[in-house]
């Protein structure tokens, strides 16, 4: 594979309760190397931050595609991912000859693609788009804290914790939330309780 045009795509966000689904598509540029790409996961947010400049600044293209909590709701979120999945490739400025998709399935389109496990450690335009990825989708996590700082999105990121749980049972949901997840729903569930008990 070596000098073709080759896109990494990862996601962040299937797990939360809140929020789009936020994927991004890499092409790293061969002649302007980055050293100490990695799986987003595993970087402190000082080196992911320094890492996604260098990477906007250097990479040949890259986009970043989404999907929204109401068509999470509607699709599922696994095709919810593929369909954000396939605007940050389709959005790329360059179009990739080979696609590496992180994961265990690629989206159905037409592109020459292959699905690895695991891929963020492995490929470093996989980790480039892990890194695009979790540092665009925690900056919107930031804003939402800001407009509604009583749940604490700043911190978990959306995710189902304890303080998200329980401040969503005693507020309810923002229209930000996704209201097929079961947490949603219980939390609805309980509120209509109280509110009626």
């Amino acid at each position: 594979m070596k000098n073709r045009l080759i896109a990494g795509v990862d996601e962040v966000g299937r797990g939360p309760l809140v929020g789009d689904v936020v994927t991004a598509a890499v092409i790293l540029d061969p002649a302007r190397p980055i050293a100490g790409l990695a799986d987003s996961k595993t970087l402190s947010e000082k080196r992911r931050l320094l890492l996604y400049d260098e990477i906007l600044s250097k990479a040949l293209c890259w986009q970043v595609g989404r999907a929204n909590p109401a068509e999470i709701d509607k699709l599922n979120i696994l095709h919810a991912t593929l369909l954000a999945m396939t605007r940050a490739v389709q959005g790329l400025s360059v179009q990739p000859e080979h696609v590496l998709v992180d994961g265990n399935r690629c989206p159905g389109w037409g592109y020459s693609s292959e699905a690895v496990i695991k891929g963020d450690s492995l490929h470093a335009c996989i980790s480039a788009a892990s890194i695009v990825a979790k540092v665009t989708r925690d900056r919107e996590m930031q804003v939402l804290d800001s407009q509604f700082p009583e749940y604490g999105f700043a911190k978990h990121k959306g995710y189902p914790t304890a303080v998200h749980l329980q401040q969503l049972s005693l507020l309810g949901p923002t229209a930000h939330h996704r209201l097929s997840f079961k947490p949603v729903q219980m939390a609805l569930k309980q509120r209509h309780g109280v509110l009626n008990g």
